[in-house]
């Protein structure tokens, strides 16, 4: 019998553990269909998931249908819960995504996409909750395939041509197959599921068992069943507890046997097994022998970890999502911290996302955590298991540090009879690369054990950034020189100078502290955009309306954890309980207050005495301490960045570390985007605080370059300048068409100060067959979109059509608009800095009309142009004459 290990994923609420109690009631494991809401669901066996209606835990269930074996392994849907189900993808030959087809395409369902790619498993899509009157199957299919990959096909088609064409233009091959027989053969579109080339897509409701049963058997008629080798491999993905307090380690077998007694190792530990389980729910089998594709839990081993592979299986690289709030764990009077941290281990072997750690200087129990539902559970958990009440405190953010530049850090440890010195490159990375350690070292300059020592103490502790003192990552450190002495160096001594060339380095860097950022989705009615979008900026985040169905509008972009934190209150708050808010962690990007928060941290890296700055040299036999900036001063090797400067004269390759020339802002701009924050997306792209001046006015041009002089242009987003100017925000509350008034008079005001085309632009793409519209009022431009044409779209194409022929400046505090015309070469004016120039010009032209009038009396000659003037000079003179 063939086997097969699936897991089921979903954003929470869209119906996953109904639709696993759909396909267990279908294949005859269960009688009766369990509900979430009635608490009697198979795969929800823990207390707390029955109490909240929520899947935390992973677990599993064993089926089979159609000659085919099924371990379906059931994942937490809530965010909070994500590295849990993270996991469980390191062991699945298939997955199966289940989306709300009443919510369609969530920000999570996203993140679920991403890294089902980055594992490279294949996915089965199910469509759920249809049986509601808001959903539309082709609209919902047309989304998916937008938002997530083209190549999701629905398969629960009757057509098959229109079936086959689609398929057709997923792969070369069926493509050559559909077009020699008119057929595809359902081998082949297997081959093309496994190898990612087509996604399959079902529609049914799994509450009334619609389309589940079209479901099951199409999983099962497409997907391939792997092939295991004879030679023994397993991986590590969870550890759990049973009710007696054993340790169960669960794995999957990837080749090979496995009988209980045989020892174990993955050349750290090395320990016997003990009793092997089959679990279905919460009931499980005892067997003496399992073999490829089986998913067990053993028992008898004490050291196992999460992550870890044995046999011919390598280790995994840590989970993607990880916890980005701290919080202190505050112990009941009485209770030993000493005791309790031990016990708090036993949490943190189940559940890794739960980082428990001791501060030392602060003496207190530290948590890392994914959100504040975790913060229940781990009370529960805690209650329950020692019956302990424990609390937490208000919580903080987990910072980051990297750097902006590369740099070499140099180490040196050179007390009396010890020696060791230590070069290190360090170099900024991609984005959520993480850290990178790697050599470049001759075995010439320091021997192969030598160097894996370094790498083994580079890799063995969490290096503190210079800033904050918050963890470094997105960087590459490479080893390139050290020395070592034949008598002298023992193994600490690298430690010591491998541990003070990062600091080092450090110091010299330009170094960039990073926060958290969450991935939104923020569903509400449509007349509160304009309110929701205004929150968004001031908590430095970036939005956009991704649609808008029935007066219910959604927005999508990314914020800071530390300011949409409580968020979700407001919304219900002011959208009496119609708003809804998703997030999911979308990674690191640059603090957007970071001086603020070093000032509130209070690090200083020169007083951090566990992590020296400085090196220890030797002379006349005693050995005594280098400040940082001063180490390259006394060190005994040569420097790496140095030497290859040198060769840089006589070999033009060498030129990467130590070729310098003017370059603009601009060229500064394009350079930061295409490498450090380049998969950040086209939404959040690194932009340096500018200038006012440097907002509205091209740079000079080079010496010796005549200057190109254009008309310029300033494009208004009518509705957003609106919305962020609290004047015409509280007008527009009472009367929208007051507000654009008052709008259009200071920018009709501001063009005779400023002296250019100004274009005012207002969205009409909801009027019904409404035609582009462009209106002079007095001497401005008012312009209204034509239908299904956002104000953002006109800018956007009127800044692509022209950017060659004028010079355009764009008024608009949209973060995603501001980012494109800037791409497009145009300058920039936030909402804030167009009231403040227009404010100034008013303040300007009053300022300077009193100083040439003389007097505080106004005189209406005085405001007249310089030819009406003359013309009525000449009219008076004339009457003189006669």
């Amino acid at each position: 019998m063939r086997k097969l290990v699936i897991g089921i994923l979903a954003h929470v609420d869209a119906g996953k553990t109904t639709l696993s109690e759909g396909m267990l009631y279908l294949s005859g494991r269960i009688r009766k269909l369990g509900r979430v809401d009635n608490k009697d669901a198979y795969l929800d066996t823990n207390e707390l998931e029955r109490a909240r209606g929520i899947t935390i835990f992973s677990k599993q269930a064993i089926f089979e249908i159609d000659g085919t074996r099924i371990t379906l392994l059931d994942t937490p849907g809530h965010v909070d819960f994500s590295a849990e189900m993270e996991r469980t993808l390191q062991v699945l030959d298939y997955a199966i995504l289940v989306i709300s087809g009443a919510d369609g395409v969530q920000g999570h369902t996203k993140t679920l996409w991403r890294l089902l790619d980055m594992y490279k498993i294949p996915v089965f899509l199910f469509v759920n909750k249809m049986d509601q009157n808001v959903t539309d199957r082709d609209k919902l299919i047309n989304k998916i395939k937008k938002q997530l990959d083209d190549r999701c096909i629905e398969f629960g088609q009757v057509k098959e041509d229109v079936f086959y064409d689609q398929l057709a233009m997923c792969d070369e091959i069926m493509m050559e197959a559909y077009l020699k027989t008119g057929h595809i053969e359902t081998a082949r579109i297997g081959v093309a599921v496994k190898e990612r080339k087509v996604f399959p897509c079902f529609f049914g409701s799994a509450l009334k068992l619609e389309g589940v049963e079209q479901f099951v058997h199409g999983l099962v008629k497409y997907a391939k069943a792997p092939g295991y080798t004879d030679e023994f491999g397993a991986k590590i993905f969870k550890i759990t507890r049973d009710e007696q307090g054993n340790r169960l380690t669960h794995m999957k077998l990837t080749g090979g046997k496995l009988k209980v007694k045989d020892v174990l190792t993955n050349g750290v530990w090395e320990e016997k097994v003990n009793q092997i389980r089959i679990y279905s729910g919460q009931r499980f089998e005892p067997v003496n022998e399992v073999d490829g594709g089986s998913v067990v839990a053993l028992t008898g081993l004490s050291e196992s970890r999460p992550g870890d592979g044995l046999g011919i299986e390598e280790a995994s690289a840590a989970p993607v999502l990880e916890p980005v709030l701290l919080y202190r764990i505050v112990l009941p009077e009485g209770c030993d911290p000493r005791v309790m941290i031990p016990k708090l281990r036993q949490i943190e072997e189940e559940e890794p996302e739960i980082q428990i750690a001791w501060d030392e200087q602060l003496q207190e129990i530290q948590a890392k955590i994914m959100g504040e539902v975790q913060i229940e559970i781990l009370q529960s958990l805690i209650k329950s298991r020692f019956d302990v009440d424990v609390a937490f405190d208000e919580g903080r953010i987990v910072y980051k540090e990297t750097i902006g530049n590369v740099v070499e850090g140099v180490g040196h440890f050179e007390p009396l009879r010890h020696y060791a010195e230590v070069h290190l490159l360090l170099e900024p990375g991609e984005p959520g690369s993480g850290l990178l350690y790697r050599s470049e070292c001759s075995e010439d300059v320091l021997s192969k054990s030598w160097q894996r020592l370094i790498l083994t103490h580079l890799e063995e502790k969490a290096h503190k950034g210079v800033l904050t003192g918050s963890t470094i990552t997105d960087m590459k450190i490479t080893l390139v020189s050290g020395r070592a002495h034949n008598k002298h160096t023992e193994g600490g001594d690298f430690r010591e100078a491998t541990y003070r060339a990062v600091r080092q380095g450090l110091k010299e860097a330009e170094s960039i502290l990073l926060e958290p950022y969450y991935a939104f989705q923020l569903e509400l009615p449509e007349k509160m955009v304009g309110r929701a979008m205004t929150d968004i900026e001031n908590m430095n985040g970036t939005s956009e309306i991704s649609q808008i169905n029935d007066d219910m509008a959604v927005l999508v972009g990314s914020a800071p954890v530390i300011t949409m934190r409580n968020y979700q209150k407001e919304v219900m708050a002011y959208t009496k309980g119609l708003g809804r808010l998703f997030c999911s962690l979308k990674g690191y990007e640059p603090c957007h207050n970071t001086h603020e928060v070093m000032e509130r941290i209070g690090y200083d890296s020169e007083r951090d005495v566990g992590n020296p700055t400085g090196s220890v040299f030797c002379a006349q036999g005693a050995g005594f301490l280098v400040e940082w900036d001063e180490v390259k001063n006394y060190m005994h090797v040569e420097s790496f960045l140095q030497k290859e400067s040198n060769l840089e004269e006589t070999n033009p390759k060498y030129k990467a570390y130590s070729e310098e020339r003017s370059i603009s802002l601009e060229e500064i701009d394009q350079i930061m985007n295409k490498t450090f924050y380049a998969n950040q997306g086209k939404k959040v792209v690194w932009k340096r605080e500018r200038t006012n001046y440097e907002s509205n006015y091209k740079p000079a041009a080079y010496a010796g370059r005549q200057k190109e002089t254009k008309d310029e242009y300033l494009l208004v987003d009518g509705y957003n300048i609106i919305f962020a100017w609290p004047e015409l925000k509280e007008l527009a509350e009472e009367n929208m068409d007051s507000a654009k008034i008052k709008l259009l008079d200071f920018l009709s005001n501001y063009q005779w100060i400023r002296k250019c085309q100004i274009i005012a632009v207002f969205d009409a793409y909801r009027v019904q067959g409404h035609r582009e519209e462009i209106i002079d009022y007095y001497n401005i431009h008012l312009v209204y979109t034509r239908e299904a044409q956002t104000a953002d779209n006109y800018i956007e194409k009127f800044a692509h059509d022209n950017k060659k022929n004028y010079n355009i400046t764009v008024a608009t505090s949209d973060g995603l608009q501001q980012m494109i015309v800037r791409g497009e070469g145009c300058s920039l004016l936030s909402a804030r800095e167009l009231y403040a120039e227009i404010i100034g010009a008013n303040n300007k032209l009053m300022t300077e009309y009193k100083e040439k009038a003389g007097i505080d009396r106004n005189y209406l000659v005085d405001a007249l142009p310089q030819e009406v003037k003359k013309k009525m000079e000449d009219m008076i003179k004339k009457e003189d004459d006669k």
